[in-house]
């Protein structure tokens, strides 16, 4: 039986690809609040039978990434002002935590990918990218959360981020920022000189100020 793949290796595979696929676009905003799917066009999408796609949308379904109704349709998450600001408070609780928590293992290499980052963030804001904003934006927050070693917490993070995904996108297309986060900044020369308490601050604005202009 070596080096057989069973068909239920196969579907396993075909399952894990779409749920990651998915998952990837609705955390960074590629899909619209209140936009519509069903089995039949993602598996159609993906080349793969109804079988992995009904499981990837079960999973994303139970992680918030996704909303099923009581007729079977399936859609992404819109959120409530109430949803908006109770989602803000989680996050207003657990990143600047996290920060903190990294603030003692970021060195001198984890600063300069950080401000990589930012350019592309910044690069994303000029070209008006809203999917490659949120992507980048989050991509800067997880990169420094991976260095406080708390999986626990990111794994809470990310599922906040999920539900948050085509919001942060309606959100950037509202606004029409012309300039990268400025708090970002702040995040960055916390980060340098050591400053905990400015680390905490700039993180929780960050993470909040935008979610307010949707909740207000």
């Amino acid at each position: 039986m070596t080096g057989t793949t069973r068909p239920a290796d196969l579907t396993a595979a075909a399952h894990e690809r779409v749920y990651r696929v998915l998952r990837q676009q609705v955390m960074h905003g590629e899909l619209a609040p209140g936009h519509h799917l069903t089995l039949r066009g993602i598996g159609a999408s993906f080349g793969v039978s109804m079988t992995p796609a009904r499981e990837a949308v079960r999973r994303l379904v139970a992680e918030g990434a996704l909303t099923l109704s009581s007729s079977g349709r399936i859609s992404t998450p819109e959120l409530s002002p109430e949803r908006i600001e109770e989602l803000a408070a989680i996050r207003a609780l657990l990143e600047p935590e996290m920060a903190a928590r990294a603030l003692p293992r970021a060195h001198f290499a984890l600063i300069d990918r950080l401000a990589a980052i930012n350019a592309a963030n910044a690069e994303a804001v000029l070209k008006q990218d809203a999917v490659a904003y949120v992507r980048t934006n989050l991509e800067f927050h997880r990169t420094l959360y991976l260095r406080a070693q708390t999986p626990a917490m990111l794994a809470l993070c990310e599922t906040v981020w999920l539900q948050l995904g085509p919001t942060m996108r309606s959100l950037y297309q509202r606004l029409r920022r012309r300039e990268p986060p400025h708090h970002h900044r702040i995040i960055l020369a916390a980060l340098r000189a050591g400053d905990e308490p400015g680390l905490r601050l700039a993180v929780r604005t960050d993470v909040t100020q935008g979610l307010k202009h949707l909740a207000g």
